[in-house]
């Protein structure tokens, strides 16, 4: 095989042949294809993109770099869940524990955050003494012996992947679906679950700002998904507002057992359940209700062993960052716009989030949101509330929320804040289901 040939293949709009997908991606895994020669594919594929057999074959290698995982000793069906990641999207954790206790296992790969979006193992690690890394057999005993676990992936799973990824990251291709969705499906496939569901997210704090290619991206997850034998589902859920009243880590985990404990915001509570109910589904558990665990007790029972499981301790205090500065509201009227990207660019100058992987995050930095769009809000009254223990980040994150939220007099159509009152219309939490 000549790299130059495959290149001018995809640059040329042909369709690869599985040889050349299959040998490129294992030279350029052992180093043989140079980086500046898979940056050129990458780019190529990004411009003329790849129908459904490449995109197949394509993450079958991937797959094939790595090892791959398998749980069919276990006891129970397993289901897992993949969010393409928004502001304060902490459902992960009151949903693991949710699933496991109507009778499936979660065997829950997650990652850090990286920009705006935040990770769920750093939300995790505020937990006193929780940990991230553990061996596969540590990994099958916590699911033996609770039905959940959320840790960090292996690096031989999927090696490929991490090596293309970081590439895509420094050459602007990180927007092809094609290599989005083998990215992400390859690690779920290697993982060895049985069902997927995937939560899609669409808006200004997700990755994906437009519907059209938020499905096209679901569609084409759940087609591999469907084609490796994996039950595979997707929600496209709106990510135009925060998900919740907090987006930092500490100040999530609190959220989520909020939840667990059978409060918690309604649209939290309510995409959690959604997931449940179509994990459970995919997985073949039939006649439980998941909005009975919440209220009975079960999920947060599971919460706590899976968190003493993994050495940490879910009675301990969080910690709270040493500095908070208080954003009031500007007027009174209905809050009609809370910008989710402005919030979670904040959370993240105020510590919450990391620029490079190898960045530290402060447990306790982030936002705590008063209002969500649709409240009544009250000139002078806390609207967010930004917490840091370095006070010096405060004046960059208020400058990422001056003008990230509108206010609309009630009895008024749009006001000097640009808002618009008595007309506002929430969007719904759930837009679309894609099955294959």
């Amino acid at each position: 095989m000549n790299v130059i040939d495959v290149i001018r293949a995809k640059r040329d709009g042909a369709r690869l042949t599985d040889q050349q997908i299959d040998w490129v991606i294992r030279a350029y895994t052992d180093g043989t294809v140079a980086d500046e020669q898979m940056s050129a594919l990458a780019m190529a594929i990004l411009l003329n993109g790849m129908d459904r057999g490449e995109i197949n074959r394509w993450t079958d290698a991937m797959i094939g770099t790595g090892i791959r995982m398998d749980f069919s000793a276990l006891d129970r069906p397993t289901a897992d869940k993949h969010s393409t990641g928004g502001v304060g999207d902490k459902i992960t954790l009151p949903l693991a524990p949710l699933v496991a206790a109507c009778g499936a296992a979660v065997p829950q790969l997650s990652g850090r955050g990286l920009g705006h979006t935040g990770g769920t193992l750093d939300k995790l690690e505020s937990i006193p003494g929780w940990r991230a890394r553990l061996s596969t057999e540590e990994m099958l005993n916590v699911l033996r012996e609770v039905g959940a676990v959320v840790c960090a992936a292996s690096d031989e799973l999927a090696p490929a992947d991490r090596k293309l990824y970081a590439l895509r990251d420094v050459t602007g291709t990180v927007e092809s679906i094609p290599l989005i969705a083998s990215s992400i499906m390859s690690k779920k496939i290697a993982e060895g679950t049985g069902a997927l569901v995937l939560d899609v997210k669409v808006g200004s704090g997700a990755f994906m700002k437009d519907r059209q290619q938020a499905r096209q991206l679901a569609e084409t997850m759940v087609a591999l998904g469907t084609d490796h034998g994996v039950k595979t589902v997707a929600l496209l859920t709106d990510m135009q507002v925060p998900l919740g009243l907090t987006a930092g880590n500490a100040l999530e985990v609190r959220e989520s057992v909020e939840v667990l404990a059978g409060g918690g915001p309604a649209d939290v509570v309510e995409l959690t359940l959604a997931l449940a109910r179509e994990m459970l589904a995919a997985a073949g558990i039939d006649g439980v209700d998941p909005a009975d665990k919440l209220a009975d007790g079960s999920a947060m029972d599971a919460w706590r062993r899976m968190i003493r499981a993994q050495g940490g301790d879910p009675e301990a205090e969080l910690p709270w960052a040493k500095e908070r500065h208080v954003l009031a509201a500007p007027a009174s009227g209905t809050l009609t716009r809370l910008d989710a990207l402005a919030v979670g660019v904040a959370a993240w100058r105020l510590g919450a989030g990391r620029t490079r992987k190898e960045d530290p995050v402060q447990a306790g930095a982030g936002i705590e949101l008063h209002a969500k769009p649709g409240d009544t809000v009250t000139a002078g009254a806390p609207l967010l509330t930004l917490h840091t223990d370095t006070p010096e980040r405060f004046e960059a994150a208020l400058d990422d929320l001056s003008g990230a939220f509108s206010i609309g007099a009630d009895d008024a159509g749009v006001d000097d804040f640009g808002g618009r009152g008595a007309d506002f219309a929430p969007r719904p939490l759930i837009l679309e289901r894609v099955s294959a």
